[in-house]
């Protein structure tokens, strides 16, 4: 970011004193240390960490560009995308794993700068080997154009000298070890261990002295090479194009250029200041060099007219970030009124109900061309196939085939104009494209809608790295975790069974997380998501839980919908009476549990029970935080009440929390429960396979749990004789020594 950020302040967008201010954000006047959106809205518009996360979500932006242009939605013209990286980035795997997407989709719009210094952060990246050739393989593979820009001009006169390949062949047989040796050792010792002791080699550099030798710079270094590689590449049509360019790690920094530490030198010596201003030719004295004065040149000057000549010809300053798109007119509520209704005898699961809501939200006039549905191969697993035939599969070649099943009615069809992504076995290039959508308000000026189903496990788990470079992004749109729940997805075992994404999400600060039971919630969520996104440009965006469990679904109760947003409602109030109350709350599949629980009770044991719908767990303990982060601070105001605590009040006796995910997930809202017993079930532990009804068992989350949770609350509180939960344990059926599931 520094050099970004250089350039800013001689053109006057930042100040002297936020460059003082450099990494010292708290007060709000500050420069963040690495590009982030979200700290610096108008300025980055991409954050680039963690390491790998930036090439590959690159390359779904370009892709995105095509996708967009394709359907009629944003006309490019020559916009690229330029992706800068180091050598040493290129180890992680999210780094180049959609290269051949690229040279597939045939992104001419994309343009990587591989920063080759052959330096990380502890040593070399290949000391014993030369990873510019290993990268040249791998991008030449892939289907790339590859550009390398190995050694400066000054080399060119030596190379054009050395018509026998001599130099060259000793230079290809030369680790990257070496290289970072020759730099680092100066040019007696370059001229030693390249040209001495060959009368051949010693006569390419015949009457050259040290200094001339030391003049030869790498390719990376020198104006005249990188205008010509990036006037090649901006140039290039119908594949993607990499430059290689071959550099030296801490350039023009005296003692530290090319040493082994330089990656962690914080301050230079006097020495090598001055050094750098000679170097660079920087129009100052000692002195000023000395207290590292900032400098820049007058706008009037040869230098501040020909600077402010070319950021006119670029089309205005880079980086720079739009905060809003165009504002979208979303379907009211009522345009659900189908899934508020009661699906009476018919038994759909949360994902079914999805689908059709999806089905409809792309027929809408006003937002269904904005909608982008991606998958990562698991659209017939959510009942989405009927999606392929209706809209089509995004294929900028179209199809060239006739597809297996083109007599079906669900035929899997592919269209240029398709507006499905189908990435293939790909989470993070799924999660890639979904950041692109969600951020092409502040790319492009159009505000799209993404949809991203998966397997939940697979989502805050595989690929949490890149949700939290989209919330840094602004990035909106709904993250939609199907087959969600420890004991839901009940054949798939350990890996399969997510009993924590919830969790995982309540860390990501502009995540909105629910676990809706029925197609009404479900409604009520995403309409008002759709609000606050796209009407209201909040920066938000969704994670909702889907589940594969059919059921039947109730009618959404009256006035429940501001209790839906915020997290908590009563679905059912108890019987009136003076039988014995307790509190079962629950969300997703296991509210089912909750309900058949409060029927035990009542018919077994005469307990009544109100029921409520905790399907915003992480909503209700952040609006927590917020009033006891008030009335810390405002110890004499009048004291503001958390919103679950409030509906809570005059709802005595025991509290039961059962959920599908581990107990600390409930656990954030124990403090904001007015009532003195609070009892958790939940699912800590690996997952297993096997039918639904063993699993919750096994867990000790089902109904009978319950049941037996909330007599000992009764019994615990004088209400009901302890003998009862003993006779409520055996009657249905509890082993008293199974082990702890947890590590079980």
């Amino acid at each position: 970011s520094p050099g970004m950020y250089a350039r800013a302040f001689i053109e006057g967008r930042l100040t002297e004193d936020q460059l003082e201010h450099f990494r010292q954000e708290t007060e709000g006047k500050g420069l963040s240390s690495y590009p982030h959106p979200y700290l610096m809205p108008e300025f980055w518009q991409f954050p680039t960490v963690s390491m790998g996360l930036g090439p590959s979500m690159a390359i779904y932006q370009a892709r995105f560009m095509k996708y967009m242009e394709a359907r009629g939605l944003k006309k490019n013209g020559d916009r690229k995308v330029w992706v800068f990286m180091g050598d040493g980035e290129s180890d992680e795997p999210e780094s180049l794993a959609a290269l051949s997407l690229a040279s597939r989709e045939q992104l001419d719009n994309l343009i990587f700068v591989v920063n080759c210094n052959l330096q990380r952060l502890d040593g070399p990246v290949r000391g014993n080997g030369k990873i510019i050739q290993e990268l040249e393989g791998k991008f030449r593979g892939a289907g790339w154009n590859v550009i390398k820009v190995i050694w400066g001009t000054e080399w060119d006169s030596i190379l054009e000298k050395d018509t026998k390949g001599v130099l060259i062949q000793k230079l290809a047989h030369m680790v990257d070890g070496d290289f970072q040796t020759l730099q680092a050792k100066g040019p007696a010792y370059l001229r030693e261990k390249l040209f001495s002791g060959d009368a051949y080699l010693e006569s390419l550099i015949e009457g050259k002295t040290d200094k001339d030798l030391w003049q030869l710079s790498r390719g990376g270094h020198d104006p005249r090479k990188i205008y010509q590689a990036f006037h090649a590449a901006s140039k290039q049509k119908g594949t993607p194009t990499v430059i290689l360019f071959k550099t030296i790690k801490g350039y023009g920094m005296g003692s530290g250029e090319g040493a082994m530490g330089a990656h962690n030198l914080k301050h230079m010596e006097e020495k090598d200041l001055l050094a750098f201003r000679d170097h660079f030719h920087v129009p100052i004295d000692d002195e000023q060099a000395k207290n590292m004065v900032f400098i820049k040149p007058d706008p009037q000057s040869q230098e501040g007219k020909f600077l402010a000549r070319r950021r006119e010809a670029m089309g205005g300053p880079v980086p720079f970030r739009y905060t809003e798109g165009d504002k979208l007119t979303v379907p009211a509520p009522t345009s659900f009124e189908d899934m508020l209704a009661s699906t009476g005898e018919r038994e759909l699961s949360t994902t079914m109900a999805f689908v059709r809501l999806l089905t409809k939200l792309v027929k809408d006039e006003n937002i269904g061309a904005r909608i982008v549905p991606i998958v990562s191969d698991e659209a017939r697993t959510f009942g989405m196939e009927g999606l392929f035939r209706q809209i089509g599969i995004y294929a900028p070649e179209g199809q060239q085939y006739e597809p297996v099943d083109k007599d079906s009615f669900l035929w899997y069809r592919e269209d240029m104009k398709g507006q499905i992504l189908e990435e293939g076995i790909t989470e993070a290039g799924a999660i890639s494209s979904w950041i692109a959508a969600g951020t092409s308000h502040a790319n492009h000026q159009v505000s799209m809608i993404p949809f991203f189903i998966f397997y939940s496990m697979f989502g805050f788990q595989r690929i949490g790295d890149f949700i939290w470079a989209a919330g840094d992004s602004g990035a909106k749109g709904f993250l939609m975790g199907a087959t969600a729940g420890r004991t839901t997805l009940n054949g798939e075992g350990l890996q399969h069974e997510d009993g924590h994404g919830l969790l995982l999400a309540s860390t990501h600060p502009t995540c909105q997380a629910y676990d809706p039971t029925f197609s009404y919630e479900l409604a009520v969520i995403i309409q008002d998501g759709l609000k606050r996104m796209y009407e209201d440009n909040e920066n938000i965006f969704y994670y909702i839980t889907l589940m594969n469990e059919n059921y039947t679904h109730p009618e959404m109760p009256k006035g429940v919908e501001e209790g839906i947003k915020k997290g908590a409602y009563l679905f059912k109030k108890a019987k009136k009476g003076k039988k014995p109350v307790v509190q079962l709350m629950g969300s997703g599949t296991i509210l089912r549990e909750v309900i058949a629980a409060a029927e035990l009770l009542s018919k077994d044991f005469g307990v009544e029970a109100d029921i409520w719908s905790i399907l915003g767990v992480n909503e209700l303990h952040r609006d927590g935080v917020e009033a006891e982060r008030y009335n810390l601070t405002h110890p004499e105001a009048e004291a503001k009440v958390p919103y679950l605590t409030k509906v809570m009040e005059g709802h005595d006796g025991p509290v039961v929390i059962s959920t599908d995910y581990m107990r600390s997930y409930p656990e954030q809202i124990r403090r904001l429960i007015p009532n003195n017993r609070v009892t958790i079930l939940g699912t800590d532990g690996f997952g297993r396979s096997d039918f639904r009804e063993a699993l919750r068992r096994f867990f000790e989350v089902d109904r009978y749990y319950i049941a037996i949770a909330a007599l000992k609350g009764l019994a615990d509180e004088g209400s009901i004789a302890t003998k009862t939960v003993s006779e409520a344990i055996k009657k249905y059926g509890i082993d008293v020594d199974k082990p702890n599931p947890l590590l079980s």
